[in-house]
């Protein structure tokens, strides 16, 4: 355990780096916009299949349902706001006063905060949040409570899309990355550069599993709480399976499944750390990198 703690640590040391930050900044950017564009064109349509699947849902379970979507969306907002009001009053005094690595700690900080301190409102008051959400969703006509839950939906496809295409980028640029950590920190060994399409034909393919147990479990989404759990529980195996072999294609000569299986509570442990990035605004895309560098610590390790 104190191996992982160490490569976890090492990892969150990593992703405060410029050098980290500027893939995880450019990249984020570049795929949120991307996404959002073709979410943009294709709105009418992710709608209008939600709205299908929407009609084999019992309007009981619907309803339920959207009470807590509506309870999530207005945390995710209030993360938001509060991110970005503190970065307006703050963020340029902060700005003048501390290093561009310490500013990048910062803005994590007040991103983890944000979320840790509605976090704890919600503990406190998400049963009564949830109950004034469903009373108010009961008294709506059904195509209004069913046109509104479809956009929630239409939402989740994005942003899944969003974390799928993050992991296929952090696996894209993991060689340069990695190269960069090496030189700093393992200069005496040299990062295998002999695997990189191997590595991206698995991160495809494990890309399109992973679509296709979403699909599957889909209607587990309708469930409050269990929804989170299979969400985690996706993105956990999504991780864990492409991060590992585009890391230890990047330490081992050859990748040897059997090897890595010794390791696999700590790879099962690292994994779940990087999937709760996603849970956060923001932070998501910094999970991929986070996971990348410490993976490869604690295999070199």
């Amino acid at each position: 355990m104190k191996k992982i703690i160490e490569a976890i640590l090492f990892g969150f040391n990593e992703i405060l780096t410029w050098n980290t930050m500027k893939y995880a900044l450019i990249s984020g950017l570049l795929v949120s916009l991307g996404w959002g564009i073709i979410g943009y064109f294709l709105w009418d349509t992710l709608i209008a299949m939600s709205s299908k699947i929407l009609d084999w849902v019992p309007f009981s379970m619907v309803r339920a349902n959207g009470a807590w979507m509506l309870s999530t969306f207005l945390w995710l907002q209030l993360v938001l706001l509060t991110f970005t009001l503190i970065f307006v009053f703050f963020g340029n005094i902060v700005l003048r006063h501390i290093s561009k690595e310490k500013y990048t700690l910062f803005s994590l900080w007040v991103a983890v905060g944000s979320a840790i301190f509605w976090g704890i409102v919600w503990f406190i008051k998400g049963d009564y949040i949830y109950q004034e959400f469903l009373q108010f969703l009961t008294v709506l006509p059904f195509q209004t409570v069913e046109k509104g839950i479809a956009f929630f939906i239409g939402f989740y496809f994005i942003y899944n899309a969003i974390v799928v295409t993050m992991v296929f980028v952090a696996s894209l640029f993991s060689e340069p990355l990695i190269v960069s950590v090496e030189k700093r920190h393992f200069a005496e060994d040299e990062v295998r550069r002999d695997n990189l399409w191997s590595s991206i034909a698995y991160t495809i393919k494990d890309s399109f599993i992973f679509i296709g147990l979403s699909l599957l479990l889909f209607p587990l989404l309708f469930i409050p709480v269990l929804n989170i759990i299979v969400q985690i529980g996706l993105w956990t195996w999504l991780i864990k399976d492409t991060m590992t072999y585009d890391t230890a294609a990047l330490v081992y000569e050859k990748v040897d499944k059997k090897v890595l299986k010794e390791y696999r509570i700590a790879i099962w442990f690292i994994s779940i750390v990087v999937a709760l990035f996603n849970l956060i605004p923001v932070l998501n895309i910094f999970g991929p990198f986070f996971g990348v560098i410490t993976l490869f610590y604690y295999l070199k390790k």
